[in-house]
C-alpha cells in the first residue's frame, strides 16, 4: 500500500511529469509517519523509497525546531518555513518547504487552486513516543488530517543561463502586455511584442528614436516629461493617455506606469513604460460619466424648450456628432399628454424644439427650430415611435436610403457631412409618447454599437421624465395664469379721483403662478379704493383664493366700511377659509377615512395654508385726504409733486387669518399730482438681494421723471426686479387728483321742518349756476327726500353737499349712526315710499358711516334723461 502511494506520486500528471525529479514531494500521516516518497526527495536527501517509507518524519530532522519557532498553525491555510534536514550520508540540508493539509483519501483539502483549508496546531506530527508533533489534527467531521510536504530541488549550475533566457523571451513575447524600454536620452531600444503593434513599426525602426520623433501628438510630450521625472526622482509615474495611435481608425486608452532601469550597483540604465489597453474601460468609464452629468444637467428648469437642449448639449460630442430632438406636433393642442405608442393611424407630424452639433450653428440640420416636419411611414422616426424601441442604423441600409431619396436636402446633407450611423430613440415617460430623439455620426470614425444605444435610451428616458414633468408644469402654470388674469381687473374704471396703472407679472421660477392682485374701486362721493393683496402659496389653489378675497373686498368696500374695519372682515374671512381648508385635509375624498398626516406639497397647497396679506387705501378728492390700513403688507410709497420719495409709516398688521388682533388705519393729506404707489413683496424681495435693497431701487426708480404711469410702470419693474423673478409681483401706482372747489356746495341744515324748502332753494340755484337746470327736477325730489329723513329720524348736525362731477352726487349727513333701509309701503301707508322713489329716480344710492355719524347719498347720471310723472303726489313738507 505505501508503496502505491509513492507510484501514485509520481504518476500524478501535472504533478511532477517530466520534471518531477526537481520537485521533492513526501506525504505524511496523522501520527507523524512518512507514507509517500517520490524522486525528487530521494534526490534532495538520498533516501529511497523503501528506506524512508514507514518510518518518522521527526527523524528526517538535523535539528528539531522549538515551540517559540513553529507558528499556530491552525490558524495559517498553509504552513511554510526552512527545516534542516539531515541527508543519508549525513550532511545538513537546509530546505524550503511547504506544508499542505491531506485528507485520508491522499489528496489535498483545500480550495479550488488546492490551497488547504485547515492546519494543524503545530509542526507536522511526530510519533507517539514523544517526538514533536502534538494532538493529531481532526476535520470538522471527525477524519484525520495528514500533510503533503514539497520542496524544490537544486538543478545543475545551467539553469540560471535557461532562467534568463525563459525569462528574456517571456518578457519579449508578451502578448497582453505592452512594454518598452528607452534609454537615459529617452531613445527606444526595445520593446515587447504588443508594444511593438502599438506603434506600428518594429524595434529595428524605432531604435534610436525618442517618443516625439515617433508620434505628433501632445501625449508623446506628457509621456516625455513624466520619464523625465522618473529619472530625475526615481519615482514611478502613472499615466492615462488617450490618443489615436498610427493607423488605427479609432482612439485608444492607454494606462501606463513608467519606472527607472539601474543595475545591482545602482547605475541608472534608462526607463520603462509598460501599458495597457484600456480602451473599453475607458468608454465604460465615459458612458458612466455622461450619465452622471445627464442626471444633474437634464432637466435644470421646467421648460420644455431648454430641458431638450439641455439633452442634446450632453450628447455632444461625447455619444454623438449631431443631435436633435423633436416632440410631437400634436401635443400642442392636447390638454393632457398623449397615449403610445402611436399607432398606425396617428400623426408622425414632428415639430423641432432643440438641437447640437459638434459644429457652430448646426449646420446639418434640415429642419429649423420650431419649425413642423412630418416623417413618412418607414423612416427612423417613424419606426421607433411606432413601435416605442430604440434603433440602431447605418445610412447604407435600405429603409434609410430609401427615405433620404426623398428628399433632397436631407440626401444632400448626409453626403456633404459624411453621416454613417445614427440611432433613433422615442421619448416616452408614464406610459405616454412626446417624440424622438435622434444621434448621428459623422466626426466619430466608430459606428454606434450597442452599447451606445443603451446610453441613449438611458439619457432619452431621463430627459423624457423632465420634459412630461415640464409638459405638465406649462399646462398647469397656463391655467393658473388664465384663472389668475381672469380674476384680475379686465379694465380699471373710470374715475375722476386719481390717475392709475398698473402691471401684473408671474413668477418665472418653478414656484409657479402666486396669489398677487390689485383693484381700483370707485366709491361714492368720487372717492376710490386702492388695494393691493397677497395670497399665501402658488398655483390654482392661491388664484382661486385670491379670486374669493378680490370679490370680498369689492363687497366690503360697497358698503363703504373705513380701511382697518374692511380689514377687520377680511380677516374673519381668510380666517374661515383656512378652518374649511384644515377640516377638509383632515379627511379622505370618501369622508370615511382620515388621511394621513404625511401630505404631498399639491396636497397641501389644495387644501390648506390659507393666508394672505393686503394693503387698502380710501382717497377723497374733494378733501384730497387718503386714509389707509394694511395687513402685513409692505407701505406703500409716495411721491409728492417736487419728486420727494417716502416710505409711508403706517402700522404694519397682521396678516390675514390670524384673527383677534387690531388693524390701525393712517390719514395722511395728498398734494394734487402726488404718486401713490401700492405693490406686493415680489417687487422688492427676492433671494439674490435683501429687503433694504429693493427698497432702495424702488425709491430712485419712483423718482425718477417719466412721461406717464405706464411708462413709469415699465421703468420700476426693470429697474427693482431681478432677471428672473421667484415671486408674483403686482404694482399699481396713482396719481392724485383734485376736485374743484367750485364744483363742491355745502350746507348746513338746521333741525326744523321749514328748513326742508331752504335746502332745496339751495339746491336749485346752485344746478343753475352750474348749468345743470336739466336734472333741478331729481335733484329736488332727491334732496327733498333725504333732508326730511335726516330732520325726522336723526340727530343733528345735519348737513347738506351737491357734487358736480361725472355725476350728480346729492349727500346729507347727520349724527346718527341708524341707516335708512328702504321698503314696499301698503296702500294706506303714511311713509315708506321716499326711498324708493330715490332708488327709482337715481342712477345708485346708499350710506356710508362717518367718524361722527353716517352720510346718505344719491348719484345721478347727467346725460341720461329720467322720464318721471311731474305731477307725482308729494307731502307738502317736501
Amino acid at each position: 500500500m505505501e508503496r502505491r502511494a509513492v507510484d501514485d506520486q509520481e504518476s500524478r500528471p501535472g504533478r511532477d511529469g517530466a520534471g518531477g525529479a526537481l520537485t521533492a514531494r513526501a506525504t505524511v500521516d496523522e501520527h507523524g509517519v512518512v507514507t509517500g516518497w517520490n524522486a525528487g526527495a530521494e534526490r534532495l536527501l538520498g533516501y529511497s523509497a523503501a528506506q524512508i517509507l514507514g518510518r518518522a518524519a521527526a527523524s528526517l530532522l538535523a535539528e528539531v525546531p522549538t515551540a517559540g519557532d513553529l507558528p499556530t498553525l491552525p490558524e495559517l491555510p498553509r504552513w511554510h518555513g526552512a527545516l534542516a534536514l539531515r541527508h543519508l550520508d549525513g550532511h545538513r540540508v537546509e530546505a524550503r518547504v511547504i506544508a499542505h493539509h491531506r485528507t485520508p483519501d491522499g489528496t489535498s483539502d483545500g480550495t479550488p487552486d488546492g490551497a488547504p483549508h485547515g492546519t494543524p496546531d503545530g509542526a507536522p506530527h511526530g510519533t507517539p513516543d514523544g517526538v514533536p508533533g502534538g494532538t493529531p489534527d481532526r476535520m470538522s467531521d471527525g477524519r484525520m488530517r495528514g500533510w503533503l510536504l514539497v520542496s524544490a530541488v537544486p538543478g545543475p549550475v545551467q539553469a540560471r543561463t535557461d532562467d534568463d533566457a525563459l525569462v528574456r523571451r517571456g518578457f519579449l513575447d508578451s502578448p497582453c502586455c505592452s512594454t518598452s524600454v528607452y534609454d537615459t536620452d529617452l531613445r527606444f531600444r526595445r520593446s515587447t511584442q504588443s508594444g511593438r503593434g502599438v506603434l506600428g513599426l518594429s524595434d529595428d525602426d524605432l531604435r534610436g528614436l525618442r517618443l516625439t520623433d515617433v508620434l505628433d501628438d501632445p501625449v508623446a510630450e506628457k509621456v516625455e516629461r513624466a520619464m523625465r521625472r522618473v529619472l530625475e526622482t526615481g519615482e514611478t509615474q502613472y499615466l492615462e493617455n488617450h490618443a489615436l495611435a498610427p493607423g488605427e481608425a479609432r482612439d485608444h486608452a492607454w494606462s501606463v506606469h513608467l519606472y527607472r532601469l539601474a543595475d545591482p550597483d545602482g547605475r541608472v540604465l534608462g526607463v520603462a513604460s509598460t501599458g495597457h489597453d484600456m480602451t473599453e474601460e475607458y468608454w465604460a468609464r465615459k458612458r458612466l460619466q455622461l450619465i452622471a452629468e445627464a442626471g444633474t444637467r437634464i432637466g435644470s428648469t421646467l421648460d420644455v424648450t431648454r430641458t431638450a437642449q439641455e439633452l442634446a448639449n450632453v450628447a455632444v460630442p461625447d455619444l454623438a456628432d449631431f443631435v436633435s430632438v423633436d416632440l410631437l406636433a400634436s401635443l400642442d393642442d392636447l390638454p393632457d399628454r398623449p397615449p403610445g405608442p402611436l399607432g398606425a393611424g396617428d400623426s408622425l407630424a414632428l415639430r423641432r424644439i432643440a438641437h447640437a452639433s459638434v459644429y457652430p450653428d448646426v449646420p446639418e440640420a434640415v429642419v429649423a427650430l420650431g419649425e413642423v416636419d412630418t416623417y413618412p411611414e418607414g423612416s427612423p422616426p417613424t419606426e421607433s415611435l411606432r413601435t416605442g424601441r430604440a434603433v440602431l442604423h447605418r445610412v447604407t441600409e435600405a429603409a434609410v436610403a430609401d427615405w433620404v431619396a426623398e428628399d433632397p436636402l436631407r440626401s444632400a446633407r448626409i453626403r456633404e457631412f459624411g453621416f454613417h450611423s445614427a440611432m433613433t430613440v422615442p421619448l416616452s415617460a408614464r406610459g405616454a409618447t412626446l417624440g424622438v430623439v435622434a444621434f448621428a455620426r459623422h466626426q466619430h470614425p466608430d459606428p454606434f454599437k450597442q452599447d451606445d444605444l443603451v446610453l441613449a435610451e438611458e439619457l432619452a428616458a431621463r430627459a423624457a421624465v423632465c420634459i412630461d414633468n415640464a409638459l405638465r408644469y406649462t399646462r398647469e402654470r397656463a391655467t393658473a395664469v388664465t384663472l389668475q388674469r381672469s380674476l384680475l381687473p379686465q379694465g380699471l374704471p373710470e374715475q375722476a379721483a386719481v390717475e392709475v396703472a398698473s402691471r401684473y407679472l408671474p413668477a418665472g421660477a418653478r414656484a409657479g403662478v402666486g396669489g398677487d392682485w390689485f383693484d381700483v374701486i370707485p366709491l361714492s362721493g368720487t372717492r376710490v379704493a386702492l388695494v393691493v393683496g397677497d395670497v399665501v402659496g402658488h398655483g390654482i389653489h392661491a388664484s382661486a383664493t385670491m379670486g374669493r378675497l378680490r370679490t370680498a373686498v369689492r363687497t366690503l368696500a360697497d358698503i363703504d366700511l373705513p380701511p382697518d374695519e374692511l380689514l377687520t372682515h377680511l380677516d374673519d374671512l381668510v380666517g374661515r377659509l383656512a378652518t374649511e381648508a384644515e377640516g377638509a385635509a383632515e379627511v379622505s375624498p370618501d369622508r370615511a377615512k382620515p388621511r394621513a398626516r404625511g401630505r404631498s406639497a399639491a396636497e397641501r397647497e389644495s387644501s390648506g395654508d390659507v393666508g394672505a396679506t393686503c394693503l387698502y387705501a380710501v382717497y377723497d378728492p374733494v378733501s384730497r385726504r387718503c386714509t389707509l390700513a394694511r395687513a402685513g403688507h409692505p407701505p406703500p410709497a409716495v411721491v409728492s409733486p417736487d419728486g420727494t420719495v417716502e416710505l409711508l409709516d403706517l402700522p404694519a398688521g397682521p396678516p390675514l387669518g390670524l384673527g383677534g388682533l387690531p388693524f390701525e388705519s393712517l390719514e395722511t393729506e395728498l398734494p394734487e399730482g402726488s404718486l401713490l404707489a401700492l405693490y406686493t413683496d415680489g417687487l422688492i424681495e427676492s433671494r439674490d438681494s435683501d429687503l433694504d435693497e429693493g427698497t432702495s431701487r424702488l425709491r430712485r426708480a419712483l423718482a425718477a421723471p417719466v412721461a406717464s404711469l405706464d411708462v413709469l410702470c415699465d421703468s420700476v419693474l426693470a429697474a427693482v426686479l431681478p432677471r428672473r423673478p421667484t415671486d408674483d409681483v403686482a404694482l399699481l401706482i396713482a396719481r392724485t387728483r383734485a376736485l374743484d372747489t367750485d364744483r363742491v356746495a355745502v350746507w348746513d341744515v338746521a333741525p326744523e321742518p321749514s328748513a326742508v324748502s331752504e335746502a332745496r332753494k339751495n339746491a336749485l340755484r346752485r344746478l343753475t349756476d352750474w348749468g345743470l337746470s336739466d336734472a333741478a327736477f331729481v335733484t329736488e325730489l332727491v334732496v327733498s327726500e333725504l333732508v326730511t329723513n335726516a330732520i325726522r329720524h336723526a340727530t343733528p348736525p345735519i348737513q347738506l353737499r351737491l357734487i358736480h362731477d361725472r355725476t350728480l352726487i346729492c349727500e346729507v349727513s347727520d349724527a346718527s349712526s341708524t341707516a335708512p333701509h328702504m321698503r314696499r309701503a301698503r296702500t294706506y301707508d303714511e311713509g315708506g315710499r321716499g326711498l324708493l322713489l330715490v332708488a327709482q329716480l337715481t342712477e345708485r344710492w346708499g350710506t356710508r358711516p362717518t367718524p361722527t355719524g353716517k352720510t346718505i347719498w344719491a348719484e345721478q347720471s347727467l346725460d341720461v334723461d329720467v322720464d318721471v310723472d311731474r305731477d307725482v303726489d308729494r307731502d307738502p313738507d317736501t
